[in-house]
């Protein structure tokens, strides 16, 4: 199958900026022309590749297709970048807690040669994101191979579960298990399992009030302010947090993702997270 990059671009574009006429202003031309070039490229694919909705999101065909257009993207952003042009662009997917704690510090090294575009979600779905072509690497607490990605084990993020000194005065009086099943918790979002793991340990069935709070500095700070109790990146436990459960860490795997470009880019964002990583305990 022989591919046009124009009609490429003019897919990712749809989908990037949620409507033909969005993406006619970020390519220069008329609407009617991405619609002219997406058509041409349903028809030589045979199938259905975008559903026309506020916003456009692909199909599962366009999906395989938009990936490609990314690639092709990555490796004329890197040629560019050999040829002293704009440089490389990078979108990664990260957890929040690894984006607050130690990605940013170990790729700011190589922020002036690679635009970095982060897209954050929870480490068990932002392999998501690498799918459909959002993203070109991504880190992952899950091990599973992405069809045409490679993989590679990173180390471990310790969380700890935490709360303030008084919220442990407070809930904590009578016992750990009778305190997990009343006292209030923090999740981050609706996948976050952290906490349940917790307490389906030490105090199963248990059915506590929660407070939803999705940034990893917020949910800290809420922890701090007597919130509720959670699980805690042990790079970012404060002097005003103490453990609620001596030596009840979990240990998060991280594993990097990467399509399979070879691109310096990756390459170099590779081998600095790669040095960078925590490790259980350190």
């Amino acid at each position: 199958m022989e591919l046009d990059l124009a009609r490429l671009r003019a897919l990712a574009a749809a989908v990037d900026h949620g409507s033909f006429e969005a993406a006619a202003v970020r390519l220069h031309v008329t609407p009617s022309a991405i619609s002219q070039r997406i058509r041409a490229l349903e028809r030589q694919a045979g199938r259905v590749l975008l559903v026309r909705a506020r916003p456009i999101v692909a199909t599962e065909a366009g999906s395989t297709l938009l990936r490609v257009a990314r690639q092709i993207d990555a490796l004329a952003a890197d040629a560019g970048r050999a040829l002293d042009a704009d440089g490389a662009v990078l979108p990664i997917a990260v957890n929040a807690d690894s984006l607050a704690t130690w990605v940013l510090p170990a790729l700011a090294p190589l922020a002036e040669g690679i635009a970095f575009e982060f897209h954050r979600g929870d480490q068990s779905r932002t392999l998501e994101l690498l799918r459909d072509g959002t993203v070109l690497a991504a880190i992952s607490s899950e091990p599973e191979t992405v069809q045409g990605c490679r993989m590679r084990r990173l180390g471990d993020m310790r969380y700890l579960p935490c709360a303030s000194p008084a919220f442990v005065e407070r809930w904590f009086a009578d016992g750990i298990a009778a305190g997990l099943a009343s006292a209030p918790m923090l999740v981050f979002d609706e996948h976050d399992g952290l906490q349940r793991r917790l307490l389906d340990e030490l105090a199963p069935g248990s059915a506590p009030p929660r407070h939803r709070v999705p940034g990893s500095a917020d949910f800290v700070l809420a922890a701090e302010l007597g919130f509720g109790w959670g699980m805690v990146p042990e790079a970012q436990r404060t002097e005003r947090l103490v453990p609620i459960v001596e030596g009840a860490g979990i240990d998060v795997p991280l594993h990097w993702h990467a399509w399979s470009l070879g691109t310096p880019a990756l390459e170099r964002a590779e081998a600095a997270l790669v040095a960078a990583t925590p490790r259980a305990g350190g």
